[in-house]
């Protein structure tokens, strides 16, 4: 098809363009700046004052409350054996072996009889006589002076015999032990020893044995080979000897027939 050129042809009402503003409209909302309201599920961090709790409860101090069953700790000195030979009290039983020193003195009525103190001098007990009597009686003190046992001769006896009784009693009731030598026609240092209860005395509850002129004795529980206490040989005089008292056995009973053998033996 071959190209033409046609003019233009005018429009039948060319309508002219004008410039107008806007028509106003009939109920203008004016705007309005208002503040930014938080949603509901806004996860914006925000400062709060923390709210008091309904029922506070005070912080107070309290005593801890003891346990039902608790037991307090204590300290408990150590128990004696379940036989201790504690024949004039549990004070005179000791736990360790005791080494005493007896020494003789010259009798008089304010001075004492025999002193006995430990290897290291330290006095433990005091023996002395009671005069103006019919018996040979001796007392074993303490170091306070307050009188422990009494040592009575029982005269019109077949054998040498002694008793011994609880503080400066001389009742039947108070009687602790007796000893006896083992025959007439024996060694004056065997005595049997027989305890208030063994009425009988067919049995003796302890023996010494040994030879006195030599200090060496031997005292036995029984008639058994079990040493209670023993003196040892004579090395510092007739007058002066040591003993050896075995643990848990009553000292003061072994100072009490050391006593006994030297009244039987005294007229040697």
């Amino acid at each position: 098809m071959e190209q033409q050129n046609y003019a233009p042809i005018p429009q039948t009402n060319p309508v002219a363009r004008q410039s107008s503003a806007p028509p106003p409209q009939a109920n203008p909302i004016p705007q309005q700046s208002y503040a930014s309201t938080p949603l509901a599920n806004s996860t914006e961090q925000q400062n709060y004052a923390s709210l008091p709790q309904a029922n506070p409860m005070p912080q107070q101090n309290y005593t801890p409350l003891p346990q039902v069953s608790r037991m307090p700790q204590q300290s408990y000195a150590p128990l004696p054996q379940a036989n201790p030979m504690a024949i004039v009290g549990h004070q005179f039983c000791a736990p360790n072996t005791i080494d005493l020193a007896i020494v003789r003195k010259f009798w008089t009525v304010s001075h004492g009889y025999f002193e006995v103190t430990d290897v290291n001098g330290n006095p433990m007990f005091k023996v002395r006589g009671r005069a103006l009597t019919r018996h040979a009686n001796r007392v074993l003190l303490n170091t306070a002076g307050y009188p422990i046992i009494t040592l009575r001769q029982k005269i019109l006896s077949a054998h040498s015999r002694w008793q011994v009784f609880r503080g400066d009693s001389s009742d039947t009731k108070d009687l602790i032990f007796s000893a006896k030598t083992s025959s007439r026609f024996q060694s004056k240092t065997n005595l049997d020893v027989f305890l208030a209860n063994n009425i009988t005395e067919e049995v003796c509850d302890f023996k010494v044995k040994g030879n006195w002129s030599e200090r060496s004795c031997v005292i036995y529980a029984g008639e058994s080979s079990n040493i209670v206490a023993q003196m040892h040989k004579k090395l510092l005089g007739k007058s002066k000897f040591m003993v050896t008292v075995c643990p848990h056995v009553d000292h003061a009973f072994i100072v009490a027939l050391i006593v006994i053998l030297d009244e039987i033996n005294s007229d040697d």
